[in-house]
């Protein structure tokens, strides 16, 4: 879908602009006017006009000791970018001190990607506001697994009402089964041309004839209709719970969709993991994943979901976690992984005929985020991914180990057994995204 660029305004608190406001302000477009557009000058003082996005000060001075209502009366971020580079300048600590111990908070990014991330953040913050979010369901909770499936808050009306308050994103409920219908009328000519054109590019595995076709069916289905909507910024299926309106499962269309449209998904229509997704890979631009958790600290009550017979042998056992979805590490696109293939459905609740993606990221540092049920708050929990695991005839036939800080505190806060995992210790920029959505940040 397009994007419209922000426009931030620059400001400055001397009563004409300075000679270095003018310098800096030349740095700053020469080095963001890919991602925002810049409206004239203005006076501190001024009135701030509802189309502005963000005000960015690129020269600060004494003045701004005081001058701490006129910062007060700004309702939009304020953004410290001072230095050539694209950053805050070292100098400037002790008045963005001075304003925030007096209620003006500002955001100061300390690199050029920062700086990037945070006019992508605010972009993304725009693009939520004219954006759909699908979610195909029929009967929920009434399928498969309904004493699991029962408990999920993002099937709630309240998730809905406070997702759509807080983002100005419309949601959009649609049924699967006529979705799984719109997929088996898609015509013979139309399957055979997107199998041609994929098939040497997206490794299908093991995939039978029909399974391939089905699949692409459905993938098909998804972009009509995406088409016709206009402005869909995510889609998710509820495709575990009722996984018998449908001879296929929504991996691959999510995958293709991703990688030609730039959109997010959501298994088991899980709106909590999209909206996070969008927030995260939109503004930081890093590879994302859903996937479940399986804390070690769950013994028992994890192993028989997953129906494996012990975790894998680590030190310190209580702060590692079991990350696996559908059989698999997590429902990643193919670009964002280090490997990659669709193989046929692990989990005896969907149809023989299904598919599962199995990919990895690489080992290494790693984040998980997921936004709390307030719909104000992400919680960010920094990781290792240490190692993979395989545990051959069970729902975990490629899992991932992943070591935290606190197994207790993580268990005891975490917002859902669903996650969205990221490669990269990604917990400084996150925060720096949440402060220019108007998002809190638990650490956990």
């Amino acid at each position: 879908m397009s994007t419209t660029k922000p426009l931030f305004r620059p400001v400055y608190l001397d009563q004409e602009p300075a000679e270095a406001f003018k310098v800096q302000l030349g740095h700053l477009q020469r080095l963001t006017s890919h991602l925002v557009e810049w409206a004239e000058p203005a006076s501190i003082d001024a009135a701030v006009p509802d189309q502005i996005s963000a005000v960015v000060v690129p020269d600060l001075n004494g003045r701004a000791y005081r001058m701490v209502e006129s910062f007060r009366r700004i309702e939009q971020p304020i953004l410290v970018i001072t230095s050539e580079f694209g950053t805050v300048s070292m100098w400037d600590w002790e008045i963005r001190d001075h304003l925030r111990r007096r209620g003006v908070p500002t955001v100061a990014p300390t690199s050029l990607q920062e700086t990037e991330d945070l006019c992508r953040a605010i972009a993304t913050r725009e693009e939520l506001a004219r954006s759909t979010m699908l979610a195909y369901q029929d009967d929920l909770g009434a399928g498969m697994q309904p004493d699991i499936f029962k408990r999920f808050y993002w099937w709630e009306d309240e998730c809905v009402r406070d997702m759509e308050a807080k983002f100005g994103v419309t949601i959009e409920h649609r049924s699967f089964k006529e979705l799984a219908a719109r997929a088996n009328s898609i015509e013979e000519s139309r399957l055979t041309d997107t199998l041609a054109r994929i098939e040497d590019s997206v490794p299908m595995v093991g995939l039978a004839p029909r399974a391939k076709n089905d699949a692409i069916r459905l993938y098909l289905a998804l972009d009509d209709e995406i088409d016709e909507t206009g402005n869909v910024i995510a889609a998710g299926i509820n495709c575990l719970n009722e996984s018998a309106t449908s001879s296929t499962t929504p991996c691959l269309a999510f995958n293709l969709l991703f990688e030609e449209r730039g959109m997010l998904w959501g298994c088991e229509a899980d709106l909590s993991s999209m909206i996070t997704e969008i927030l995260v890979h939109k503004s930081l631009q890093v590879p994302v994943m859903m996937t479940n958790l399986y804390p070690f600290l769950m013994g028992q009550a994890a192993l028989k979901h997953e129906g494996i017979p012990h975790f894998p042998a680590v030190d310190d056992p209580d702060n590692h976690i079991l990350v696996a979805h559908c059989g698999y590490f997590g429902e990643i696109p193919q670009s964002c992984a280090s490997q990659w293939a669709c193989r046929p459905p692990v989990l005896e609740i969907v149809d023989d005929n299904a598919h599962a993606i199995d990919a990895r990221f690489p080992e290494g540092p790693t984040t998980m985020v997921k936004i709390a049920s307030d719909m104000q708050t992400l919680t960010v929990t920094p990781a290792k991914l240490t190692e993979y695991v395989q545990y051959p005839g069970t729902d975990c036939r490629n899992g991932g180990v992943l070591r935290i800080e606190d197994g207790h505190r993580f268990v005891e806060s975490l917002p859902s057994h669903h996650t969205i995992v990221a490669p990269g210790n990604l917990t400084h920029r996150i925060e720096l995204m949440a402060n220019v959505m108007g998002l809190n940040i638990e650490r956990i």
